[in-house]
């Protein structure tokens, strides 16, 4: 009998993967996934988090242009201490960013602090169940765990389709997604 592989080793294989694909591929890729648009109802003034892309990440930009668009308000979130939730601030894309602490690009201080909607969420792999692998730090687990005492926020996963993988093992502090959207498929996880 085979052991499962780690979270670190399917997080490893997805992110070799994601890191393969080439710039067209990826600029390609963000445009299909835009197209194709959000698998929910976007009402007016409904505030939507996106993030920066840093590493290979596919790019949310274009999906979040077509969302404003349709009269959702945009936000980026900023990292605070480990273990503590992010904070989100109203973004628009014209507005210029600011380095954060890990060197990811956020809004201005200055700009409103809000709580979104919706949590389009960067990740190194998912799977058929919804659930997803991070970079290991635990920040939007928290982030749902905490915003969700207040209101539902829905958790949208944004990722390339080489990066499904098989089966993850999901730990009780895991929050599974309630949608992943790549260039190929819309996911949607809320009946499972």
């Amino acid at each position: 009998m085979h052991a499962s592989p780690s979270k670190a080793e399917l997080r490893a294989l997805a992110l070799a993967k994601r890191d393969a694909l080439s710039d067209e591929q990826r600029a390609t890729a963000a445009e299909a996934l835009a197209k194709r648009g959000a698998p929910f109802e976007i009402t007016q003034g409904m505030i939507i988090s996106g993030y920066a892309p840093i590493r290979s990440e596919i790019d949310p930009a274009p999906l979040m242009k077509k969302l404003a668009e349709k009269g959702a308000r945009l936000a980026l979130p900023c990292i605070n201490a480990r273990g503590q939730s992010l904070t989100f601030r109203s973004w628009s894309p014209q507005d210029r960013l600011m380095l954060g602490p890990l060197g990811i690009p956020e809004p201005s201080p200055a700009a409103a602090e809000v709580h979104p909607d919706v949590m389009l969420v960067p990740l190194a792999a998912f799977d058929k169940l919804g659930h997803r692998i991070g970079y290991g730090a635990g920040y939007y687990d928290y982030t749902f765990a905490h915003l969700r005492k207040a209101k539902h926020v829905i958790g949208v996963g944004v990722a390339f389709a080489a990066q499904e993988t098989k089966a993850i093992p999901a730990l009780s502090h895991d929050v599974p997604l309630d949608y992943v959207l790549t260039e190929r498929k819309t996911f949607d996880f809320r009946s499972s």
